[in-house]
């Protein structure tokens, strides 16, 4: 008999630890006598290659490596992380791609593993040149690519001296939101760096090889930023914070669309019960936050948001503010801002968060017609899903994570709660990372961290169960 392990390996499909076992039966039953899952794109088929395996009628694409020369002159950085896909010209999809490097991966950065590239980027076009000896080598890189010939025709440095930029997130005016996930200061790496790190950039989604000015969003915050989304409806920014006991913000902008003019960074708290956990975590004496059961909200402003001592979260939690568990990926999809934290749950294996906009978000109305927070998943089986970390929002309406683990899964999860597997990494002990559609939904972009890789993702999407 094959182990229960083996049979969600290949059925595509379980909901067992989130909605419950007579759930997945029903769902099964509702397919007919042939036994096959009414969700999802049924199993997932061995890789000749043993690189990635995925459902019947799908194919994968290598479109950029570590370490090949760009259009600049500058190498592919390593570690690839958060993306965001938006429409070029002539058909083409324009993608921005961080990379989660500190100032000393030489060996992963643009520049070659002795830095001998720096000099064709004046010191001017980086945030943090890092004295020369030490600059940041994070950052992003932009490639075009045309879904006609499933290959790259540009690729280049897009943003330069920034710090471990793991996620972010698209704007609704055509720019990527680049996070780092990092808070070291003015000293730090032996005297090196020149500036604060922690902060949020704007990189617009362009065909012409440049790099964005470097400039920080202060009012973001400084802390160990992760991911953002924007709704497009109000222009409010939110954002996710990767530590154990993090909060989760919203940047309401002074002007939407201007995020450099300033405005209100706020967190978020539960209405009538202060200072929240919602970790679920079996150490914890806090009440159990429920599944699937929307509690209402509100939003408690947020001072000295630069954070010397990198202490805002603590400062927030004690004014009242919720807590998460490493919150992670997000993103803006059905009207709605999904999130993942990483080690939530009472198995620390991770949960899925959706928060529902007021209609009169950001404004003094939101008070009578407040937003709403869900916990839409929650983990209690590493075999169904382990360590949810970026998240896109499919075509279709369903959420695509990316598990953080030697052996990962991509897992779609319907709107109605049922859970497939999309993709497995079978060729690298490494995460996958950044996974986002085209804007026709014809492609599905996805990063092998550690192995340095990005690839194309074709096939029938539109036939989803």
């Amino acid at each position: 008999m094959a182990s229960r392990r083996q049979f969600l390996k290949t059925s595509g499909v379980a909901t067992l630890g989130f909605i419950g076992l007579q759930h997945w039966l029903n769902n099964n039953a509702l397919a007919g006598t042939s036994g096959r899952p009414s969700v999802g794109y049924g199993e997932l088929i061995a890789d000749p290659e043993g690189i990635l395996n995925l459902p019947r009628g799908f194919s994968y694409r290598i479109i950029s490596k570590q370490g090949e020369r760009m259009d600049d002159g500058l190498l592919v950085p390593g570690l690839p992380d958060g993306m965001a896909a938006f429409p070029g010209r002539n058909g083409r999809v324009i993608v921005v791609r961080n990379h989660e490097l500190g100032p000393d991966r030489f060996n992963h950065g643009p520049f070659g593993e002795k830095n001998q590239l720096l000099s064709k980027v004046a010191p001017d076009r980086f945030y943090d040149y890092g004295k020369k000896a030490m600059p940041g080598l994070g950052g992003t890189t932009t490639f075009v690519y045309d879904p006609r010939s499933g290959k790259i025709e540009k690729q280049y440095l897009s943003l330069a001296g920034t710090a471990r930029n793991c996620a972010g997130g698209p704007t609704p005016w055509g720019s990527w939101l680049t996070c780092e996930e990092a808070t070291f200061r003015v000293g730090a790496f032996d005297g090196t760096a020149e500036k604060d790190h922690g902060y949020v950039f704007e990189v617009p989604a362009s065909e012409t090889i440049g790099l964005a000015a470097p400039l920080p969003i202060k009012g973001m915050g400084r802390f160990n930023h992760e991911a953002v989304a924007v709704d497009p409806h109000s222009g409010v920014v939110y954002l996710t914070e990767d530590r154990g006991d993090g909060l989760i913000y919203r940047y309401v902008p002074n002007t939407p669309g201007k995020l450099l003019n300033g405005g209100k960074l706020q967190a978020l708290a539960i209405r009538d019960q202060k200072s929240r956990d919602t970790r679920n975590w079996k150490t914890l004496e806090s009440p159990k936050f429920p599944l699937r059961e929307p509690v209402a909200v509100e939003w408690i402003d947020l001072t000295d948001v630069e954070s010397a001592d990198d202490d805002l979260r603590i400062r927030g939690f004690s004014a009242g503010a919720a807590c998460f568990a490493r919150g992670e990926g997000m993103w803006y999809g059905n009207g709605e801002i999904y999130f993942a934290c990483t080690n939530g749950g009472s198995n620390m294996t991770g949960q899925v968060f959706r928060y529902v906009p007021s209609a009169h978000e950001g404004k003094n109305e939101e008070k009578k017609n407040p937003g709403k927070l869900e916990l839409f998943a929650e983990s209690e089986d590493k075999d169904i899903l382990k360590y949810c970390d970026n998240l896109t929002v499919a075509p279709w309406g369903d959420v695509i994570l990316c598990e953080d683990d030697k052996k990962p899964f991509v897992v779609g999860i319907t709107p109605d709660g049922n859970y497939y597997k999309l993709a497995e990494n079978v060729g690298f002990d490494c995460e996958f990372a950044g996974g986002v559609f085209s804007p026709s939904g014809d492609t599905f972009f996805v990063n092998l961290q550690g192995a340095g890789l990005t690839l194309a993702v074709t096939g029938p999407w539109h036939a989803s169960r």
